[in-house]
């Protein structure tokens, strides 16, 4: 009988027990810590890291600032009902719904480079126009001129992603200016001749001209010193013309008086339009540096002048539609009214600040 004594199973082999799988943590016994193994990133977040690191600081703190905004807005248009039980806040709530949707838009387009801006752009430009040309007597007639109209969006917008300054700079106000006359000649359109060739020629400058000068911002090359990159300098365009347009409204409504132009616009006075000026020209002398390639004279030229163009295309826009009969271009922004009641400052101040910029502190244009 084999049974083995108690020697031989001191030497008989033991299998030894699986090691536990440990995961997440290693045990360090000399230290007698856990030690936690630093998780994995995949490629996506690696990209995505990459892709915020690739951004001007300036231009993401700034973002993150109208977001932090928008988030106050929010909180204050769910206090404001408690504090007056009864009243309809529903336009309040309507307008801060609408600014997240374009604040959303608009930051991704500047994100995603000059090729989504661009194009964000040219959607802007087109329904600009046609929110324009769909309240100004247009007759049937008049198809041909209307159908140029369009065609001027992606002729203008092709210059501005090419690049082609020069060809972008004259084709609107020189001979798209020439064409719509003579195509109204060609045929035979004479009854109120000069007021239709005014109203396309209007109306094709202020919805796709000098917006388009928003968008060219962003073909400035990258061999000039801008702070915040092109993107930064689109980012700070909207942010003062926006500024301008609320400041106005909160002074105006905290301590307007004296009405500044009672038969275009009734609701504007002399503080609103100063407590705005104020306003925005310190935004442009303390901020513009951490965006824009301008100091000093400049500087103080495009902080004197933007909020004043900014009123100008306001109240321009006002007098047209007074004209028209209309209180707003569409409802196609709830709580805002039409796209073009939106960007009604910018068709002024996106030219005005682009030429400032460029003559003092872009040495390609």
């Amino acid at each position: 009988m084999d049974g083995g004594g108690p020697g031989e199973a001191l030497h008989r082999p033991s299998v030894a027990a699986p090691a536990p799988v440990v995961k997440r943590a290693t045990l360090n016994r000399r230290a007698g810590q856990v030690m936690v193994a630093p998780r994995q990133r995949g490629p996506a977040m690696d990209q995505i890291t990459h892709f915020f690191a690739a951004q001007p600081p300036a231009l993401l703190w700034g973002l993150g600032g109208v977001l932090g905004v928008l988030t106050i807005a929010v909180a204050v248009s769910a206090l404001v009902p408690m504090l007056k039980p009864g009243g309809d806040f529903t336009n309040l709530r309507q307008r801060i719904a609408s600014w997240w949707v374009m604040i959303a838009l608009i930051a991704a387009a500047l994100l995603a480079g000059w090729e989504a801006t661009t194009a964000l752009f040219a959607v802007i430009s087109f329904i600009a126009l046609r929110e324009f040309l769909s309240l100004a007597p247009i007759r049937p007639e008049d198809r041909p001129i209307v159908l140029f109209a369009y065609l001027t969006i992606p002729i203008s917008y092709g210059f501005v992603a090419t690049g082609d300054y020069g060809f972008y700079l004259v084709f609107v106000p020189v001979y798209a200016f020439l064409f719509v006359p003579f195509l109204m000649a060609c045929i035979g359109q004479t009854r109120s001749y000069l007021t239709t060739a005014a109203t396309f020629h209007w109306a094709i400058v202020t919805c796709v001209y000098n917006i388009g000068f928003a968008a060219y911002l962003m073909q400035t090359p990258r061999s000039e010193p801008l702070p915040a990159g092109p993107a930064g300098m689109v980012f700070f365009l909207l942010v003062a013309t926006e500024v301008n347009d609320v400041a106005q409204y909160c002074w105006g409504k905290t301590l307007g008086r004296r009405k500044i132009m009672p038969k275009v616009s009734p609701n504007k006075t002399w503080e609103g339009f100063l407590g705005g000026w104020a306003t925005t020209a310190a935004l442009v002398w303390f901020l513009g540096p951490f965006f824009l390639p301008i100091s000093g004279l400049g500087l103080a030229t495009l902080a004197v002048f933007l909020p004043i163009a900014g009123f100008a295309g306001d109240v321009t826009m006002s007098a047209i539609k007074r004209d028209i009969g209309v209180k707003d271009t569409s409802r196609l922004i709830p709580g805002h009214g039409g796209l073009l009641d939106r960007i009604d400052s910018l068709t002024f101040t996106a030219p005005l600040f682009f030429h400032i910029v460029a003559f003092f502190g872009i040495a390609s244009y």
